[in-house]
């Protein structure tokens, strides 16, 4: 009798436990598909500081072996940004296997929570108190401010110095935000006149120029993922390419226009059904179809990734690294 009390005490608990995982894994929040070195789940960085972030990881990676991912999603449904961190981590597999030189840098928004999460082979280098300095003197001031942008940017710059030696990686970290402001303030009086052609050639042209971008405006703004990529990507060709049809002043119009119509269709479109749906294939498989075409959010993200081609080389983490809230 007691044998028997203890055998459905033992069926229980253990009946119990798998509930409890069961529960977990349902409510956990997921971990997004791996489409790029920077997944913006969150849409809460501009496309040029997407660009800007993935072209510094490269480079390093190409310098160093080391893997560096960054991971925004709005909230982690109750779960510990510790425990998110390492799911994604293994997960993703972040770094060479045998060097476990990874590192992940998971952002919440709406939890108002970070996280830099380090491989085993980097703790030496990038210790848990480099890792909190990072997410205390760097991170935290740019989000209590609101701006994910440079809190985003100069954290991973910060990060990357610190693996590659270069000194006080605070001070440095100030390199990424400066790559995108070199050439801005450069003004220009070259003034552009559009050539002397006929009307027939004109509408060839135009039928030509506009059918082209129009065509990629389009796709962007029906398709998630790629979307606020091809957004900044065909400025300058709105910029541009008009101007040889209807000239300098019609196009300074035109280009408005495109500034921001862009951003309210799609808008309004991102509340149509068939939109959602694409948006969560997007995030889970990391591609979709639109027209018969598959669209994948490998070459840049938005909602979305940043950085085609670019996959796990089998590492993992330990725990390692340092969390921070603002």
């Amino acid at each position: 009798m007691i044998r028997n009390t203890a055998k459905d005490l033992r069926t229980r608990t253990v009946l119990a436990v798998g509930l409890l995982l069961a529960a977990f894994s349902i409510f956990a929040a997921d971990v997004p598909y791996l489409t790029g070195r920077v997944v913006d789940n969150a849409e809460i960085l501009k496309p040029p500081t997407r660009d800007q972030i993935t072209t510094l990881l490269k480079a390093h990676e190409d310098k160093t072996s080391n893997q560096i991912a960054v991971l925004t999603l709005s909230t982690l449904d109750g779960e510990s940004v510790e425990g998110y961190a390492t799911r994604a981590f293994a997960a993703w597999k972040l770094g060479q296997k045998g060097k476990d030189n990874g590192v992940l840098v998971v952002v919440v928004p709406n939890d108002h929570k970070m996280r830099i999460e380090v491989g085993y082979g980097l703790e030496g280098t990038l210790p848990d108190v480099a890792a909190a300095r990072i997410i205390r003197n760097v991170m935290t001031p740019a989000f209590k401010a609101g701006d994910y942008d440079k809190g985003v940017g100069e954290g991973v710059a910060a990060i990357v110095a610190q693996l590659e030696g270069r000194g006080d990686a605070a001070s440095t970290s100030a390199s990424l935000a400066d790559t995108g402001a070199t050439s801005s303030g450069k003004k220009s009086s070259f003034e552009f006149e559009g050539p002397d052609i006929p009307w027939y050639m004109r509408i060839l042209l135009g039928c030509f120029i506009f059918g082209i971008i129009g065509l990629f405006t389009v796709v962007g703004v029906a398709t998630p993922g790629v979307g606020w990529f091809l957004y900044a990507f065909l400025i300058p060709f709105w910029a541009m390419f008009p101007i040889i049809v209807i000239g300098p002043k019609a196009t300074v119009g035109v280009l408005a226009v495109y500034l921001i119509g862009y951003p309210i269709a799609k808008l309004i479109l991102s509340r149509n059904p068939a939109y959602q749906k694409a948006a969560l294939e997007m995030k889970t498989k990391g591609s979709t179809t639109f027209g018969g075409m598959v669209i994948s959010s490998g070459g840049s993200s938005s909602g979305s990734s940043s950085g085609g081609g670019f996959s796990g080389g089998g590492g993992s983490s330990g725990g390692g690294g340092a969390s921070g809230s603002w």
